[in-house]
């Protein structure tokens, strides 16, 4: 089994534990998703149902509500506390009689529980990062999306936690981060899916902190806690955490330490399919019979 292999149990317990709180701390994950919704106006789609596939406490979801109100939206978490959450942020008719518009799902992105070609949209804000196979992920969100639909995702890219990651280096035998895909690697990927015309892109965001706690709580309030096979069972001792403070603060610029985030921004589309169901080729034919 892989260390980086992502414990799902894991990450569920995390999120919902952390759904409470997580709008407060989730600065980076709100701007991106403000990022991508701008993203959003140079599309010209007017879908009628969408796939939230990791919406969280449901904040960008709303925004997509706004922008489609006619549209139904299916705001998928693995994690029942983040929709919890959501709900609760409802207005009260809608918590009576409940919604035919927005449909929470408590389900993994990785085995969607939804039909092919079922949504004309699929938006992911930061969520894809959580995948054991991001291959066979981009090939089950193709699945359900329709024809000409669009797929809309950012996640995070190998440069991420860049000085956690180097601070940890030596500290134990332990693996303490996530593994990420690489930008032109998840191109690739969308294509090799039965994506077209896939458009990639990155930037960095960093953030400062005063002490090494406070880059550790931030990354708990969001539940982004290390859920891979490879973390340590129990509490880090205090020679290894010793270590993990004297190099961070090796990298302290200007009286504060960075944390790095490499965003990636990805969208593609689901082309008409080259071939019938059962293999046969589709030859466009134009021709007038005078």
């Amino acid at each position: 089994m892989s260390e980086y292999l992502i414990d799902k149990r894991q990450v569920r317990r995390a999120f919902s534990r952390a759904a409470a709180d997580y709008d407060a701390t989730a600065v980076l994950q709100r701007e991106v998703c403000t990022r991508m919704l701008e993203r959003l106006e140079y599309i010209k789609l007017q879908p009628a149902r969408i796939l939230d596939a990791g919406s969280g406490t449901g904040w960008g979801g709303r925004q997509l509500a706004e922008k489609y109100p006619a549209a139904q939206l299916v705001s998928l978490d693995i994690a029942i506390g983040m929709l919890q959450n959501a709900r609760s942020r409802a207005g009260w008719w809608q918590k009576l009689f409940g919604s035919t518009r927005q449909m929470p799902l408590c389900a993994d992105v990785e085995a969607l529980p939804l039909a092919s070609g079922s949504v004309e949209m699929i938006w992911s804000n930061l969520a894809v990062q959580w995948c054991n196979d991001l291959p066979a992920t981009f090939v089950e969100l193709n699945r359900v999306l329709k024809v000409d639909g669009l797929l809309m995702f950012s996640t995070f890219g190998p440069d991420t936690l860049r000085e956690l990651r180097q601070a940890f280096a030596g500290v134990d035998g332990h693996n303490h981060l996530n593994r990420f895909a690489d930008m032109h690697d998840m191109g690739d990927m969308l294509v090799a899916a039965g994506f077209a015309e896939p458009v990639m892109d990155m930037e960095y965001f960093t953030l400062t902190y005063e002490d090494v706690r406070g880059v550790l709580h931030d990354l708990k309030a969001i539940g982004a806690n290390n859920a891979t096979a490879g973390r340590a069972q129990g509490l880090m001792g205090k020679q290894a955490w010793a270590r993990l403070l004297e190099n961070y603060e090796k990298l302290r610029r200007d009286g504060k330490l960075p944390a790095t985030y490499e965003v990636v921004y990805g969208h593609a589309w689901k082309p008409k399919p080259k071939n019938l169901a059962d293999g046969r080729a589709i030859i466009k034919t134009d021709f007038r019979i005078k």
